[in-house]
């Protein structure tokens, strides 16, 4: 009974109970979809084909395909320097967005590893933690 009532009050009163740990790969790209509007779109642009000379792409990616945790470095820690992406060098700055939660880069990433010709396995928040540090 008490249970009940207070998982009732919970979501009654706004609070919301996390699915961490049980969300499904489609949720977590949904979720990646909005925050790569707010965050990565302006440089990126809406299909990730990035801006020759500019900013790399992130559609068919070759370079975030070969190393699965390059994403979520880019995004936790930011890009500074000469990289090569699909056969073109590029010399950028991309800062880091360190006021993502570890859901939230999971999210991004997730995204932007299953759209646009990239197919990769789901990152999960625990992996995003573990490399926030290093």
């Amino acid at each position: 009974m008490f249970k009940t009532i207070l998982i009732s009050t919970l979501l009654t009163s706004g609070y919301v109970i996390s699915s961490v740990g049980t969300d499904k790969p489609a949720d977590s790209i949904k979720r990646g979809k909005q925050l790569y509007i707010a965050n990565c779109q302006s440089c990126h642009m809406e299909n990730g084909e990035g801006v020759p000379g500019a900013f790399p792409p992130l559609a068919n990616s070759a370079n975030l395909m070969k190393d699965p945790t390059r994403a979520i470095k880019a995004v936790v820690h930011g890009v500074s320097g000469e990289i090569t992406v699909n056969g073109e060098t590029y010399n950028m700055e991309m800062p880091a967005l360190p006021h993502l939660s570890d859901q939230e880069v999971a999210d991004v990433v997730n995204y932007i590893q299953n759209n646009w010709g990239n197919k990769a396995k789901a990152v999960t928040p625990a992996q995003v933690k573990a490399l926030r540090s290093k």
